[in-house]
C-alpha cells in the first residue's frame, strides 16, 4: 500500500514532468462496488470514467482525421503547382523543388539545433548520429524524386494505386521495428480506405483522365513501388525519432543533409532543365506556393504522427488525389463522376474505421497501451478480482491537467 506522502510525491513528480497531459487507464473495473476498504473506485464513478474515455476517444479520433486532411489539403498545393508548372511553363524541376523546401528546413531547423547547447546541438548530434541522418536524407530525397519521375512512363491511374502500396510497408516496418499492433477493426479500415482509391482509380478510366502515359509503363510502375517503398521507410523512421528524440532534430537533419545532396543531384542531373526555364513573376510565385506547401507539410506532418501514427498519416494522405481532382474540375475542366464523391466518403470512412480504436504495444501484451502516449508515473491501487486488459488514453485537452494517472485494478 503507498502511503500518502508517497503517492503526493508522485503526482507533484508527474504533473512537473507532463502539465499538459491527462492520463486515465483503466484496469478490471468491478461490475460491483467494492469496499472503501481496497480504495477501488465504485462502480458509479467506474461508469463515469468509462463515459468520460469514451467521450475523449471521440474527440481524439475527430481531431486525428481533421488534422490528416490538413495534410492532404497541402498535398493537393502541392500537386497544383507542380502542375501548373510541368504544364503551362515547361518547367519539369522535381529535384530544384525539392531542394528549395530542403533549404527552408535548413534555414529554420538546422540553424535552430546550431544554437542550442549541450547535447541538443548540431554537433553533438552530427557525432552520435551522423550516418543514419544521412541515409534519412537520401532515402526522403529519392522517394519523392522516383515518384514525380514515373509520371513521365507510366498513367495517372497507375499512380495512384501503386502508391497505396506505402501503407503495407509503413504497417509492416511498424509492426517489426516499433513493435506496434493493430487490431481487426484496424485492417478493415485500410481494406476500406483501399477500396476508396480503387474507386477513384477505376472512375479515372471511366471518364478517360489516364495523363502521363508512356512508351514504357513497366519502369514508371517499378519507380512508383521503389518510391512509396522509400516513403514507408521515411515515414516509419520519421516516427521513431519524433517519439525518441524530438521534431526539431528531425527536421533540422533532414534539411541538412537534404539540401546537401539534392543540391548534389541538382547540379548533376538537372542544370539544364533549370536553364530552360522561361523564368517571371508566375512562374517565381509557383515556385514559392510550392515551396511553401511542401514547408508546411514537412513542418506538420510530425505533429500529425506524433499524435496519430505512421500508418494513420499515410491512410488520411489517399484523400489528397481527391482535393486535387475537385479542384482540377474548375482549374483545368476535369470530367466528374459521381463515382469520385462514393470514393471521397469510402476513404473517409475508412479513416474513422481506423482512427475508432487505438493501437498497442507488444512489449506488455497484457496491457493495451496507445503508443502516441507518454509514459508517466501510474498510482497502484490494490488489486481485486480478475485482471482484464487495461487502455491506455491521453488527453490534451485542459480542463482536466491537475488529474493524476490512476489505475484501478
Amino acid at each position: 500500500m503507498i502511503s500518502p506522502e508517497q503517492q503526493q510525491q508522485q503526482q507533484q513528480l508527474q504533473q512537473q514532468q507532463q502539465p499538459n497531459h491527462v492520463v486515465a487507464t483503466i484496469e478490471n473495473l468491478p461490475a460491483e462496488s467494492s469496499g472503501s476498504s481496497g480504495g477501488s473506485l465504485s462502480a458509479s464513478s467506474a461508469s463515469s470514467v468509462r463515459q468520460r474515455i469514451r467521450k475523449m476517444l471521440n474527440r481524439e479520433m475527430m481531431i486525428s482525421v481533421a488534422l490528416g486532411q490538413v495534410l492532404s489539403l497541402l498535398i493537393c498545393g502541392i500537386g497544383l503547382t507542380s502542375k501548373y508548372l510541368s504544364d503551362d511553363f515547361h518547367a519539369n524541376t522535381p529535384v530544384f523543388q525539392s531542394f528549395l523546401n530542403y533549404i527552408l528546413l535548413f534555414l529554420v531547423y538546422t540553424t535552430t539545433l546550431a544554437v542550442r547547447q549541450g547535447e541538443e546541438n548540431l554537433l553533438a548530434i552530427l557525432r552520435r548520429r551522423w550516418w543514419k541522418y544521412m541515409i534519412l536524407g537520401i532515402i526522403d530525397l529519392e522517394a519523392n524524386y522516383l515518384v514525380v519521375k514515373a509520371y513521365q512512363y507510366t498513367t495517372l491511374t497507375s499512380v495512384q494505386l501503386l502508391d497505396c502500396f506505402v501503407i503495407p510497408v509503413v504497417i509492416l516496418l511498424s509492426w517489426f521495428f516499433l513493435l506496434i499492433r493493430y487490431k481487426a477493426v484496424h485492417f478493415v479500415g485500410i481494406v476500406v480506405c483501399i477500396l476508396g482509391m480503387g474507386c477513384m482509380a477505376g472512375a479515372d478510366v471511366l471518364v478517360g483522365r489516364q495523363q502521363g502515359a508512356g512508351e514504357n509503363k513497366l519502369i514508371g510502375d517499378l519507380l512508383v513501388l521503389g518510391g512509396a517503398t522509400l516513403y514507408g521507410i521515411s515515414n516509419v523512421w520519421e516516427e521513431y525519432i519524433i517519439r525518441t528524440l524530438s521534431r526539431v532534430e528531425f527536421l533540422g537533419m533532414i534539411g541538412l543533409f537534404g539540401a546537401f545532396f539534392s543540391g548534389i543531384q541538382l547540379a548533376i542531373m538537372e542544370h539544364k532543365e533549370l536553364l530552360k526555364v522561361p523564368w517571371d513573376w508566375q512562374i517565381g510565385l509557383l515556385y514559392v506556393g510550392f515551396s511553401a506547401c511542401m514547408f508546411g507539410l514537412y513542418s506538420f506532418m510530425p505533429v500529425v504522427i506524433k499524435k496519430t501514427s505512421a500508418t494513420s498519416v499515410n491512410l488520411n494522405l489517399l484523400t489528397a488525389d481527391l482535393y486535387s481532382l475537385f479542384c482540377g474540375l474548375f482549374l483545368f475542366h476535369y470530367k466528374f463522376s459521381g463515382l469520385y464523391l462514393l470514393s471521397f466518403f469510402t476513404i473517409l470512412i475508412g479513416l474513422v474505421l481506423y482512427s475508432s480504436t487505438s493501437t498497442y504495444i507488444a512489449q506488455d501484451p497484457r496491457v493495451y497501451k496507445q503508443f502516441r502516449n507518454p509514459s508517466g508515473t501510474v498510482v497502484d491501487l490494490p488489486a481485486s478480482g480478475q485482471v482484464e486488459p487495461s487502455v491506455t488514453y491521453t488527453s490534451l485537452g485542459q480542463e482536466m491537467e491537475e488529474e493524476p494517472h490512476v489505475r484501478v485494478a
